[in-house]
């Protein structure tokens, strides 16, 4: 089973569409991926660690398949404790996507601030939030 499917079985995403590229975001509990596929992707699956996934497909295209992008982001709690997030890219069969580990307390909000670029067809930045709990 691949990190994607895990990924996208284990917590709704969501999209935001720039132009000609749809861009899929998601941040969840670390616990959601199963312990071979942690240590496959060097992933530390923890209750305290969260995972953000991104993915850009290209819209214009037929398939909308995934692009590849420079990508970096930042993450900030409510007492604006900020994290740079290191993304990795991982890539299996035609699926391209971007993940990087937060790590976080119980009930507690995360700010996401995401900057991509594809080329000179994508120059975005996307901002989203999401409540982590330690399970």
């Amino acid at each position: 089973m691949s990190l994607l499917s895990v990924i996208g079985v284990a917590h709704a995403e969501q999209k935001q569409q720039v132009g000609n590229f749809d861009i899929h975001y998601m941040a969840l509990n670390s616990t959601f991926i199963t312990p071979q596929i942690a240590k496959t992707y060097g992933i530390e699956r923890s209750g305290y660690n969260g995972l953000v996934n991104i993915t850009v497909l290209n819209t214009q295209l037929p398939d909308n398949p995934a692009v590849e992008v420079e990508i970096s982001g930042v993450a900030n709690n409510l007492i604006d404790a900020r994290m740079n997030l290191d993304f990795k890219e991982i890539r299996e069969g035609n699926a391209i996507y971007y993940i990087a580990e937060v790590p976080f307390r119980d009930d507690q909000e995360v700010n996401f601030t995401v900057a991509i670029k594809y080329t000179n067809q994508l120059n975005t930045t996307i901002k989203f939030k999401q409540k982590f709990y330690v399970e």
